[in-house]
C-alpha cells in the first residue's frame, strides 16, 4: 500500500512519554529501539497475526514488513503502528496471502463521533456498529475516540 501520513504527537506514547525531536542523539537509537519491540509487542497482544513481523523505527518513520493472512489485518497493524505517538509515517512493506480490496482511512476530528463518521461515509449513521468492528481491537468502546486518530472505513457491500 505505501505510505501513511499520521500527526506524530497524537496516541500512544511508545517514546516514554517524550516526542523523538526531544530525545538526544545517543537516547534516540535506544528509544527506536524500544519503541520498535513495544509496537510488536501491541501488534501480537491484540492478536493480529502476522508471519514475519518486524518493525524497525528510524526518527518519525515505522517501516513494517511480513506477511497478513488478510487485507483488514494488514490495515490494523498499520492503525496501530500510526496511531502511536511519535509516529508521523508507516512504510508498509508488507504482503497479503489473500487480497481483498482496501478500506479507506479517516482522520477523527474533533466533534466526530463513529455514527457522524457512518454517516458521512454510509449515508446512515446506525451503521456505526460497522466501523467499531474494522477497528477492533484497537477501538474498546465506540465512544472512545480521539482527534487525531486514523480509522478504518471498510467499503460497503
Amino acid at each position: 500500500m505505501g505510505l501513511f501520513t499520521f500527526i506524530k504527537d497524537v496516541g500512544a506514547k511508545i517514546f516514554g512519554g517524550k516526542t523523538s525531536s526531544e530525545l538526544k542523539a545517543e537516547e534516540k537509537l535506544n528509544a527506536e529501539t524500544q519503541a520498535a519491540k513495544k509496537l510488536t509487542d501491541t501488534i501480537n497482544q491484540l492478536g493480529l497475526k502476522i508471519t514475519d513481523l518486524n518493525i524497525v523505527v528510524l526518527d518519525d518513520t515505522a517501516t513494517v514488513k511480513g506477511v497478513a493472512p488478510d487485507q483488514s489485518t494488514k490495515e490494523k497493524v498499520i492503525l496501530v503502528i500510526g496511531n502511536s505517538a511519535g509516529i508521523a509515517t508507516v512504510d508498509d512493506q508488507m504482503t497479503v496471502e489473500e487480497p481483498q480490496p482496501e478500506a479507506q482511512f479517516y482522520t477523527v476530528v474533533s466533534g466526530d463521533s463513529l455514527s457522524k463518521i457512518a454517516k458521512k461515509y454510509y449515508g446512515d449513521a446506525m451503521k456505526y456498529p460497522e466501523i467499531f468492528e474494522a477497528n477492533k481491537p484497537m477501538l474498546k468502546s465506540p465512544d472512545l475516540i480521539y482527534p487525531g486518530q486514523v480509522l478504518r472505513i471498510p467499503a460497503q457491500e
